[in-house]
C-alpha cells in the first residue's frame, strides 16, 4: 500500500511581539519552512489606557495551531513560544481570563510606589538585589502589587498570574507554570545572589499566586485534538535570542542587539550590578539556563532616526539617503571625537559647520559609536569577552561597524544575523526533545569588520 511522502519533522513556534505576532514551523536543521503572521489593534483597559487584546491574541493562537497541524506534509513533533516581558495574564480556578493584559508602559499610581519603596527599599538596594531599575509597570511585580492594593476583589479571584509567554503555553498544555527568563527579567520579583523569590514577594502573599517554575530546556507533554506532541514553557524574547548565540560559540562574547535601542547583552559578567551601574541604565537579563546577562541600554537607533531626518531636511536629500554613504577612513580621521561622549553630542553640532552631508553624516556615527564605546564598556569591563556581535539595523551600517571595530581594537567585531533568532532561540531551548540531529554549525551568519584598515577614532 502506497503510504505517501514521508512528513516532515518540524517544531511549531509562535512569536508574540507587541506589534507582529508570528508562527513558524522549523525543521531539524533550523531551516523555517512554513510561516505566517498577523497584527491585530489593541483595546482598552478600564482606565482607557491601550492594552493587548487577550481574547484575540489567544483566538489567533488556537486558531494558528491548528493550521500548523493541518498541514499534512509537516509532522509536528514539540511547540515551543516566545513572547515580550513584563505583562501578566490573570486566570481565576477554572483558567479564564479576569482582567485585561494591563500594558507595562501604563502609568504607575506614584503614591503607591512611595508606599513599596517606603517598605521594601529602605537601605537602598531593592534595584541591585532584583537587578531592576526603577522602571514603574515595567517592574511585573509591581503590577501585582499594585493590583493587591488597587483592586482587591480582583486580586483575590486570580488563581494564577502568567507571565505572557507562559499563558501562551498554559493555552497549549493546559498547565500553569514561571518561566525563570520571565521572572528574572526586570520584574522586581527576583532575589538574583539568593537566586529565590525576593523577600518582599512572600511576605505580600504574591508567591500563592505565582505557579511553580518550570525549566526552560525542559517540556510537557500536550494533546492538541489527535496530535500528541510536548511543549516548552516559553520564554522572555530577548532571552530566547540570545540562545542561537549561546547555541553556536562557547568563547566569551558580547551581544549588542540594535534598534531603537542599542542593548548589549553579556552572558560572561556574572556580578550584581552595581548603583552606578543602574543609574546608568544597566540592568540584568535572564539566560534560559539560569544565569544572569547583565546589559546595557542606549537609546542609538532612536537617536540615528531624529538626526538622520535633520540631516535630510538641511541637505535636501532623501530620509534614508544615509544608506548610500560609503565609509571614508581618511575622513573619519579629521573629525572631532567626544571627549565627554553624550547620546545627544551631535544634536549640539550646527549643521551649517558641515559642507556636505556625508561629512555631517560620518560625525554623526562617531558621536554616536563614542556613546556606545561609553555603554558596553558597562557590562564589558573586568570580563574575559574577546568577541562583539552586533546583529539589527545596524549590523548592516558600514559605518557603524567599522567605527565600532576602531573603538574596540582589541577585541573581534562581527555582523551577526540570524533569522528569526528569537523564534530559533525557542526552538533550540528545547532541542533535545524534539530533534535527533546535533546542532548545525551555520546557525549564525558572520561578518568580521578589521580594525587594522583605519586607525582608532
Amino acid at each position: 500500500m502506497d503510504r505517501g511522502p514521508e512528513r516532515l519533522p518540524v517544531v511549531a513556534i509562535l512569536d508574540i511581539g507587541k506589534t507582529n505576532k508570528k508562527g513558524f514551523l522549523i525543521d531539524e536543521h533550523y531551516r523555517i519552512v512554513w510561516e505566517n503572521n498577523c497584527r491585530f489593534p489593541e483595546i482598552t483597559d478600564e482606565d482607557g489606557d491601550a492594552c493587548e487584546d487577550v481574547q484575540a491574541l489567544a483566538a489567533w493562537v488556537r486558531q494558528t495551531l491548528q493550521e500548523m497541524l493541518a498541514l499534512r506534509q509537516y509532522r509536528v513533533k514539540a511547540f515551543n513560544c516566545s513572547a515580550y516581558g513584563a505583562s501578566f495574564v490573570l486566570i481565576n480556578e477554572e483558567g479564564q481570563v479576569i482582567a485585561p493584559l494591563y500594558n507595562y508602559l501604563k502609568p504607575f499610581p506614584p503614591d503607591l510606589q512611595d508606599k513599596f519603596f517606603a517598605d521594601y527599599n529602605t537601605a537602598d538596594e531593592l534595584p541591585g538585589i532584583t537587578a531592576s531599575p526603577v522602571l514603574g509597570s515595567l517592574n511585573s511585580g509591581l503590577q501585582l502589587y499594585r493590583l493587591k492594593y488597587q483592586q482587591p476583589a480582583l486580586y483575590q479571584a486570580t488563581r494564577h498570574a502568567l507571565h505572557l509567554p507562559q499563558y501562551i503555553s498554559y493555552l497549549v498544555t493546559g498547565h500553569a507554570c514561571t518561566d525563570i527568563t520571565s521572572i528574572g527579567c526586570h520584574t522586581m520579583l527576583w532575589d538574583f545572589p539568593q537566586q529565590k523569590y525576593h523577600h518582599w514577594v512572600g511576605q505580600e502573599g504574591i508567591t500563592d499566586k505565582l505557579p511553580p517554575i518550570f525549566p526552560s530546556d525542559a517540556v510537557m507533554t500536550a494533546q492538541l485534538e489527535n496530535d500528541r506532541l510536548v511543549a516548552g514553557a516559553g520564554l522572555h524574547d530577548s532571552s530566547a535570542a540570545l540562545i542561537p548565540y549561546l547555541a553556536t560559540f562557547t568563547e566569551p562574547f558580547a551581544l549588542i542587539s540594535t534598534g531603537t535601542w542599542c542593548i548589549t547583552l553579556n552572558p560572561f559578567n556574572h556580578r550584581p550590578l552595581t548603583a552606578e551601574e543602574l543609574q546608568q541604565d544597566c540592568l540584568c537579563y535572564m539566560e534560559y539556563q539560569g544565569r544572569p546577562v547583565k546589559a546595557s541600554r542606549l537609546f542609538a537607533g532612536q537617536e540615528h532616526e531624529l538626526q538622520t531626518r535633520l540631516l535630510a531636511a538641511h541637505f535636501q536629500v532623501a530620509p534614508d539617503y544615509y544608506k548610500q554613504v560609503e565609509f571614508d577612513p581618511l575622513l573619519a580621521r579629521t573629525l572631532d571625537i567626544p571627549v565627554a561622549p553624550a547620546l545627544s553630542h551631535f544634536s549640539n553640532r550646527p549643521l551649517a559647520g558641515f559642507p556636505d552631508y556625508e561629512r555631517a553624516y560620518h560625525q554623526l556615527m562617531i558621536d554616536l559609536v563614542a556613546a556606545q564605546l561609553q555603554s558596553t564598556q558597562l557590562v564589558l569591563d573586568n570580563t574575559p569577552v574577546k568577541r562583539i556581535f552586533v546583529d539589527g539595523g545596524f549590523s548592516r551600517n558600514p559605518l557603524y561597524m567599522h567605527l565600532l571595530a576602531a573603538a574596540f581594537p582589541q577585541l573581534e567585531v562581527y555582523a551577526a544575523s540570524v533569522a528569526q533568532a528569537t523564534a530559533v532561540g525557542a526552538a533550540l531551548a528545547i532541542h533535545r526533545h524534539w530533534n535527533p540531529r546535533s546542532l548545525p554549525g551555520d546557525l549564525v551568519e558572520l561578518k568580521y569588520y578589521k580594525t587594522e584598515s583605519i586607525q582608532q577614532v
